[in-house]
């Protein structure tokens, strides 16, 4: 038994942070036991780690990323997104043939997504099943609770990405069949979107998401263009997210529908029968995609909400200034779209970017009993003049917070170094 002394924050549900000061939390083989406001007889003995000014807070998930983008981070941000994915996205990709810099690249993002306090992961590579598979083991390796996907493209892409329908089917069954039975990093089922992929390859993909028991990421109504071309493409289907419904890629397992920024009531619909959560990627969004997620109306229809950090349209690994940002833009939208908007709370963000994101992955997130101890300590957040209470804390750090403000960061109750 491990303890731990101090002050502690978590999301309670969406709406409530539970905060403790003084307290101890009691960690029992990497999950936790028990909050406690003094110490119990039973526990007098178990070595203690004093907090001093610092706050423990709940690891947190990241439920959109690229990972072969990590090279783009910070770079042609003033393109629209069509155009940074032909300039920059698309031939940056078609370089993870080679296994070499695929090696470099996914050594360096892990690092980084660890730095940053991000412990679990829903992760695009790309269409290379050896370099994709790579990273799924690193992660594994480390035991990093993911899921990562071989993406699949087989129309309307650059040639250096282009599979064949067939090759694309095969590579996934087999990357699936080489990794499924994993236990921390799993493969998901990964098609780009809509507008790059056959209706032969995503009814393919959705019969070997339900022989493997596996589910499904992509990009959905992300763009205005984007949901518009999907139903030009597919139309007997109303909207997006019916053309996954149909090819039965949405009873597999998991479903992450990344951005939904304007879905149809269909759509909400749709994602909310088959319990898929919905990424704001707010950083993504701001840079080049231009649209903000209807946060507020779909935490009220049902849906489950998540961050992500979407690098490299996203600059940075940092799923705690997301959460900042997803409150900013709430406030944005709800100003100069009032009608059925409003400004999301600060707890609200926290939720997803910890325990509505981490039950993706089952009991992480949070640090109340029986929830498995993936947890950051942070501090040297307050000022010299000035105290703030344990929650102040936790929102300066989303807001105003470096990888330097993490002192410590532990994964199933070991302290990773």
């Amino acid at each position: 038994m491990e303890l731990y002394h101090g002050s502690i924050v978590f999301s309670r549900t969406t709406e409530e942070l539970a905060s403790y000061t003084d307290s101890y939390l009691a960690v029992d083989n990497g999950t936790v036991e028990g909050i406690y406001p003094t110490l119990p007889e039973s526990l007098r003995g178990a070595e203690i780690t004093e907090l001093g000014g610092d706050v423990l807070i709940p690891a947190f998930s990241d439920l959109h990323v690229h990972a072969p983008q990590y090279p783009q981070r910070g770079l042609a941000m003033d393109e629209l997104l069509p155009q940074w994915l032909a300039l920059h996205t698309f031939p940056l990709e078609a370089r993870f043939s080679d296994m070499d810099y695929a090696r470099a690249v996914y050594d360096a993002f892990l690092d980084d997504l660890v730095e940053h306090g991000t412990l679990h992961a829903v992760v695009f590579g790309t269409i290379h099943t050896e370099a994709t598979g790579y990273l799924l083991e690193r992660m594994e390796a480390r035991g990093l609770d993911a899921y990562v996907g071989k993406v699949n493209m087989d129309c309307d892409s650059p040639a250096s990405l282009l599979e064949t329908t067939a090759g694309s089917l095969r590579a996934t069954e087999d990357f699936l069949a080489r990794y499924a039975a994993n236990r921390f990093a799993k493969p998901i089922l990964t098609p780009r979107f809509a507008p790059t992929c056959s209706r032969e390859l995503l009814f393919g993909l959705g019969a070997l998401g339900q022989k493997y028991g596996v589910g499904m990421q992509t990009h959905v109504v992300e763009s205005l263009w984007e949901a518009a071309e999907a139903v030009r493409r597919f139309p007997d289907c109303s909207c997006d997210t019916e053309i996954y419904e149909r090819a039965g890629l949405l009873d597999g397992g998991p479903v992450v529908a990344a951005h939904f920024i304007f879905p149809s009531e269909e759509d909400i619909r749709i994602l909310r029968r088959h319990g898929g959560w919905a990424v704001q990627c707010p950083d993504a969004t701001v840079s080049i995609i231009a649209g903000i997620m209807p946060t507020a109306a779909l935490g009220d229809a049902g849906i489950p909400l998540a961050l992500g950090s979407d690098l490299a349209a996203g600059h940075s690994a940092g799923i705690y200034s997301q959460a900042a940002r997803a409150v900013q833009l709430s406030k944005i939208k709800s100003f100069y779209e009032p009608e059925g908007n409003r400004a999301i709370s600060f707890a609200r963000a926290f939720s997803m970017a910890t325990k509505q994101s981490g039950a993706l992955f089952g009991r992480v997130g949070s640090l109340e009993p029986g929830y498995r101890f993936d947890a950051l300590r942070i501090g040297g957040l307050e000022d010299s003049f000035e105290s703030l209470t344990p929650a102040e804390i936790v929102e300066r750090f989303c807001y105003a917070g470096e990888t330097k403000h993490i002192r410590a960061r532990y994964l199933a109750g070991k302290e990773l170094t």
